[in-house]
């Protein structure tokens, strides 16, 4: 496991890295400590730390494995502060190793072996990254159009499964990976998903859908008025040119809210530019983008009772279905400089 590298000669002297301790963790950035034996500690002048991609067992076999990267570090105190030097991934899992070395006069390097290898994960999008995506959202987002129901196209079996096993309830379920890296949803918050966005012509939700024949409908004000919360989730596209904007309609003070009031912008349901909901003479108004297609996932049960099911008249456009889609992570209008 000794360098192989030209230029570099192998001494013994210096001390090897030991008990790697790896703190601070973000999406973009660690710190990096580790213990070392005071013999020859003062002739170390650089830190060499390699670090890779942790290898997925279910990864293409004959896709190009990404480059290992080493970093020259001069020997500054620690912990040291790794940011910037790699193109660290958000909720990547990686291997890093440590060894010493001491620059000589002729600019090669003596170096210790290398420590053993240890595995942490990178973390989720921050509120700040999240503001930074917000942000870009909101530059495509377009004029606004009126909306008077949210709506949830599922197959038959789908309904009639939440109305004899759990009372005529929709019940929430963990959202998948679709979307954003590093988005802190994916795979953790729990929510029932619902369109929002009305054809530009008849002020009506579209008659196609990717998701299934079977329609349930719920007027606007029964799922998002000024009890609940409304906060900023994700904003991708899966190499197209249109975009989703992912928004939490959370009832105040549910655990869903909870959830999202740690991890998520919250947006001010009378003024942002997405969804809005604002009384005009005694009535509730409604308000989506028209630029962007809206993914609305409400965190509480919803009783069908409260909407109707019906078969729509359109197509079931399966290509549209953002299940699992993976975000393009070389679009400039949705991606922001840290992560993918």
């Amino acid at each position: 496991n000794k360098s192989q590298d030209s230029g570099i000669a192998e001494m013994e002297e210096l001390p090897v890295p030991h008990n790697i301790k790896i703190s601070n963790i973000t999406c973009d950035s660690f710190k990096i400590s580790w213990e070392m034996d005071s013999k020859s500690k003062d002739r170390i002048t650089h830190y060499f730390i390699d670090l890779n991609k942790k290898e997925n067992k279910n990864s293409n076999k004959f896709k190009h494995k990404d480059v290992p990267t080493k970093l020259v570090a001069k020997a500054v105190p620690l912990p040291m502060t790794v940011r910037g030097h790699w193109f660290l991934s958000p909720r990547t899992e990686y291997t890093v190793a440590v060894q010493t070395a001491s620059k000589q006069v002729d600019g090669d390097y003596v170096v210790s072996e290398w420590s053993e290898i240890i595995e942490f994960c990178t973390a989720d999008y921050s509120k700040v990254h999240l503001a930074q995506l917000l942000e870009k959202a909101e530059v495509i987002a377009g004029r606004m159009l009126k909306l008077s129901v949210f709506y949830r196209n599922q197959h038959k079996e789908y309904f009639d499964y939440s109305r004899e096993h759990h009372r005529n309830a929709m019940q929430p379920s963990v959202k998948d990976n679709s979307g954003s890296h590093g988005s802190p949803i994916s795979g953790k918050l729990e929510g029932i998903f619902f369109s929002c966005n009305t054809e530009f012509n008849t002020g009506k939700p579209p008659q196609d859908s990717p998701y299934g024949r079977y329609r349930f409908e719920i007027a606007a004000e029964k799922l998002f008025n000024p009890n609940t919360n409304l906060y900023f989730g994700d904003f991708y596209c899966m190499y197209t040119a249109y975009h989703y904007v992912i928004l939490v309609i959370a009832p105040v003070g549910s655990p869903g809210d909870e959830f999202c009031k740690q991890r998520l912008p919250q947006l001010n349901i009378k003024d942002n530019k997405f969804l809005t909901c604002d009384e005009e003479d005694g009535v509730m108004v409604y308000h989506h983008a028209q630029d962007v297609i809206l993914e609305v996932i409400y965190t509480d049960p919803v009783d069908l009772s409260l909407g109707t099911v019906a078969e729509i008249t359109g197509h079931q456009l399966m290509s549209l279905s953002t299940a699992n889609a993976k975000k393009d992570p070389s679009c400039k209008t949705c991606n922001i400089s840290v992560g993918r």
